[in-house]
């Protein structure tokens, strides 16, 4: 059982930057890929990012990429998302998600879900 909590959401202007945290519990998170992922409102859930259990391999949904970077830190079990030149359509609820399989887009891959942090970005 892996328990994963984001913290890092908040309110910016837009060209602003926020960093997301996730934390996970349980053993071994090295063995863990990690996704990212946000819902806006009325929308479906949509892939942001994901990375290998070692971080060595990343991925990007087109929408983010060269803005957003994905990283993770295995001894302190916690994975980032960094986020630059935030702009309006990136507000969402943004969750954090652990898969014992491979680094993938598909939401229904992940295994285990945190319950999502709040990103507001104004105009």
């Amino acid at each position: 059982q892996v328990q994963v909590v984001e913290s890092g959401g908040g309110l910016v202007q837009a060209g602003g930057s926020l960093r997301l945290s996730c934390a996970a519990s349980g053993r071994p998170f090295s063995s863990y890929a990690m996704g990212w992922f946000r819902q806006a409102p009325g929308k479906e859930r949509e892939f942001v990012a994901t990375i290998t259990g070692s971080g060595g391999i990343t991925y990007y949904a087109d929408s983010v990429k060269g803005r957003f970077t994905i990283s993770r830190d295995n001894a302190k079990n916690t994975v980032y998302l960094r986020m630059n030149s935030l702009k309006p359509e990136d507000t969402a609820v943004y969750y954090c998600a652990a898969n014992r399989g491979g680094p993938t887009a598909l939401a229904g891959e992940y295994d285990y879900w945190g319950q999502g942090t709040q990103v507001t970005v104004s105009s």
